[in-house]
């Protein structure tokens, strides 16, 4: 069993920067990929990035925050990272981190709880 809690989310303006932070416990995160979902009001939720697991390491990420968003593990913290860069208003939604042995499942088997991510002037 998986416990995620996300971290990290705010108020930005545009143009700013935040850094979310998954940070598991109950398992290592070694052997699962992290993805980062997300979903504005109204909207579905969409993936936005995802790392595999340690042994892989390969990441992903949507064309919508590509050369934006950095994702990365610390496998000492048990922690995964989205730094988000040169943030839009189109980034504002709850954030949530999953955990699942391959990024390409359909289905994640762990959630955390999401965290608020709000950009505007």
């Amino acid at each position: 069993q998986v416990q995620l809690v996300e971290s990290g989310g705010g108020l930005v303006q545009p143009g700013g920067s935040l850094r979310l932070s998954c940070a598991a416990s109950g398992s290592t995160l070694d052997y699962y990929a992290i993805g980062w979902f997300r979903q504005a009001p109204g909207k579905e939720r969409e993936g936005v990035s995802c790392i595999s697991s340690s042994s892989d390491g390969s990441t992903y990420y949507a064309d919508s925050v590509k050369g934006r968003f950095t994702i990365s593990r610390d496998n000492a913290k048990n922690t995964v990272y989205l730094q988000m860069n040169s943030l839009k208003p189109e980034d504002t939604a709850v954030y949530y981190c999953a955990a699942d042995p391959s990024c390409g499942s359909r289905f994640y088997q762990y959630w955390g709880q999401g965290t608020q991510v709000t950009v505007s002037s």
